[in-house]
């Protein structure tokens, strides 16, 4: 066989074909496929997070339903202003059915405690130290918010076994105005 300029030309020819297809329709199809899978990837990683939210997000929310329950619950346990005085009639039952003396209550002007209010009064009795017990543990028992944030017990000097008490009871209520 010989090789002439024509066939030498013709096969530089079918030899530069795959080679100029290589670099002007393979090679930058590579490039585009490479460029879209990274594209799939940052968007499948995006996804994954956007999933990872979203079941959080669920979480979150009840979480939240949850804590809102629990605020209910509580806020139910608060009486209004207008019911603040069936309380101190409450309290005072409650200290004259547990052997004490009927106790005189002082108030003083309620307290602002974040969205809810803070009813101080002082309450003063007598009676024996089990009867005072009793007494706190019925108070304990109420289904109202109470606190006693101080108190004083003294021995009453005249009658044995008697002791003269003072303390400040908070209830706490919601403003019905508000």
């Amino acid at each position: 066989m010989k090789l002439g300029p024509r066939e030498g030309a013709v096969l530089g020819l079918v030899l530069a074909i795959p080679v100029v297809s290589y670099a002007l329709v393979f090679a930058p199809q590579n490039r585009d496929i490479a460029g879209a899978m990274a594209e799939i990837s940052h968007k499948q990683e995006v996804l994954d997070s956007l999933r990872a939210e979203t079941a959080r997000n669920a979480d979150l929310a009840s979480a939240n339903s949850e804590i809102q329950n629990r605020i209910a619950e509580i806020e139910a346990r608060l009486p209004s202003d207008k019911e603040v005085d069936n309380i101190v009639r409450q309290i005072s039952d409650l200290a004259v059915s547990s052997g004490l003396t009927p106790p005189t209550l002082a108030t003083t002007k309620p307290i602002e405690a974040g969205t809810y209010w803070e009813q101080p009064l002082t309450v003063t009795t007598a009676g024996n130290f089990t009867g005072y017990y009793r007494f706190l543990q019925k108070l304990e028992r109420m289904p109202r918010i109470t606190r006693i944030p101080d108190f004083n017990l003294a021995r009453d000097p005249k009658n044995d076994g008697v002791v003269a008490i003072e303390f400040t009871l908070s209830i706490f209520f919601q403003d019905d105005q508000r």
